[in-house]
């Protein structure tokens, strides 16, 4: 039997992120993940000023902001008319923008840190029970071994098999849509420096540049294409997106759908069991705010933790728990609204930019959006 300080099960963003923080402390780390490797393609994209600022002490920071595009303002359009713009620039941080990279990225760097830290991932690694007592948790394995730890973080996503062992509720809803993704090379009028949420009667599209010059679509549509083709998204964009200089797509070099839900684990805490990331919310991807928000979770985790073994009080994880789960609310509240707002039905649709293009030239509002957006709401 492996024994170790904590277990982390799933090593997506969240759960790699819990590790190098933990290693990083001095603490023995184990992380496994179902998985034979590494995911090849992604749905997050997008990591915020205050992700950047978090994972700057543990060496992630450089590598990710040397990759990724800077894209120093956000807008919300309706076609071409701008409602609302929400600049980054000025904002207090040594990151005034958003950063726009791959998830197999951001994952490939959090990978390398953690190996650089002297950890590694082990995988296949197939959790299929756990059971814990008063001095620890043990996870078996698929094949029939087991690891013991002190404490274990369930970062297994939103079908974590860690939530649905302890008996944590989960709950919510799903969106009606479903959500198309794409990552596609365009030519056209749609800015290389600029992240842009198009309202539409249709349903939302989000384009937002990529390294290497591609950019990411991402639509709610009523029965997304298991593999959306170029001219599948050429119709979003057609019907959503920029009229004046349309933007034309010339490749999909991948894509996929999803079902997007709002849920949220009745506690993150469950005795020497701990949640982060998806396994303990999920919400809409306007706004990208979900792997940001659980890499915050996995790094206030990994130091709670840390902070335990190395004699302080129990009590620093309860602080964890108590603490995340009303920044979830609130961040599902700010991703809900965007998102019926930019479904409005077609009849409330001039309401809707109206009072939204008046928001917008207030300072106040374009300052408060770019906080929340940024993450630096959360500091």
């Amino acid at each position: 039997m492996i024994t170790t300080d904590v277990l982390v099960v799933g090593a997506g963003p969240v759960g790699l992120t819990a590790a190098v923080v933990l290693t990083q402390l001095g603490h023995d780390v184990v992380i496994v993940d179902g998985q034979a490797e590494g995911t090849n393609t992604s749905r997050a994209a997008v990591v915020h000023s205050r992700t950047l600022e978090l994972l700057e002490p543990y060496g992630v920071s450089p590598a990710l902001d040397a990759r990724g595009v800077h894209t120093p303002r956000f807008t919300i359009r309706d076609r071409d008319r701008l409602l609302v713009p929400v600049p980054f620039e000025g904002l207090p941080t040594r990151y005034p923008y958003t950063l726009m990279i791959s998830q197999a990225d951001t994952e490939a760097y959090l990978l390398a840190r953690l190996e650089e830290l002297g950890g590694k991932v082990l995988r296949p690694a197939r959790v299929t029970a756990i059971e814990q007592d008063g001095s620890g948790v043990t996870a078996t394995l698929a094949d029939g071994s087991a690891v013991r730890a002190s404490y274990l973080v369930g970062a297994d996503g939103m079908h974590s098999l860690v939530r649905e062992q302890s008996g944590v509720g989960f709950g919510g809803g799903t969106y009606a849509e479903s959500f198309s993704l794409a990552d596609v090379r365009l030519t056209g009028g749609v800015p290389s420096d600029e992240v842009i949420l198009y309202f539409s009667p249709d349903g939302l599209v989000v384009v937002a540049p990529l390294p290497d010059g591609f950019h990411r679509i991402v639509a709610t549509v009523d029965e997304a294409p298991h593999e959306p083709d170029a001219a599948f998204v050429q119709r979003l964009l057609d019907t959503r997106g920029p009229e004046a200089e349309p933007a034309v797509v010339k490749e999909v070099v991948w894509g996929s759908r999803f079902r997007v839900h709002h849920r949220i684990a009745d506690t993150y805490r469950h005795g020497r069991i701990l949640l982060a990331g998806d396994a303990a919310h999920l919400h809409s991807p306007a706004g990208g705010q979900g792997m940001n928000l659980g890499i915050e979770d996995a790094v206030k985790l990994g130091e709670a933790l840390a902070g335990v073994l190395a004699g302080g009080p129990d009590s620093l994880l309860d602080a964890y728990a108590g603490a995340r789960r009303p920044v979830a609310e609130k961040v599902v509240r700010l991703a809900s609204r965007l998102t019926s707002l930019a479904t409005a039905s077609a009849a409330l649709r001039p309401l809707r930019n109206a009072v939204l293009r008046l928001a917008g030239r207030l300072p106040v509002v374009r300052r408060r959006l770019a906080w929340q957006l940024s993450g630096l709401d959360r500091r």
